[in-house]
């Protein structure tokens, strides 16, 4: 396993990381941090890799795991919004397209429910995510859905 042959699968990949970082970060200096810390954790695994799964399965475990462990380590910030959540409308400047708000809404879950529904919207199997979260199939659906409900609930709020 060459340093080449990972710099190609990290290349195919990096989208996933970003999409990890997106969903955990609201600042750019922590997306950049989290997407560094990533990488070097995927670099460091990437002898351990036997290919049993595919490479971007491997690579979502890490990033969600990197990301989970490092929300975890940092103390909470508070973001000060010049609109409050009960305010915003999709006319709203602050969130005015779908998925800023679906984005917006998510970042109101916690941890492990963020990282189901990356890997859900990412159209991976209930097979796929319960292999890289470590949970069944069935419980995987049963989160999803709970997810779902929640996510409406979130942003309907946000809505009024």
């Amino acid at each position: 396993m060459s340093e080449i042959e990972f710099l190609q699968l990290l290349s195919q990949n990096q989208g996933i990381i970003g999409k990890v970082c997106s969903i955990y970060c609201n600042q750019q200096e922590d997306y950049e941090d989290l997407f560094q810390e990533i990488t070097y954790y995927a670099w460091k695994g990437y002898p351990n890799f036997r290919g049993e799964a595919k490479f971007s399965t491997w690579l979502y475990r890490i990033a969600l795991n990197t990301a989970i462990s490092s929300f975890r380590k940092r103390k909470p910030t508070i973001d000060l919004v010049s609109v409050l959540p009960d305010q915003i409308s999709e006319s709203s400047t602050e969130i005015n397209d779908r998925k800023q708000q679906l984005l917006w809404a998510i970042k109101r879950l916690n941890e492990a429910e963020r990282a189901i529904i990356a890997l859900y919207l990412e159209e991976m199997s209930y097979q796929e995510i319960a292999e890289i979260i470590g949970i069944t199939e069935n419980n995987v659906g049963v989160k999803i859905n709970r997810i779902k409900n929640k996510l409406y609930q979130i942003l309907n709020r946000g809505n009024r």
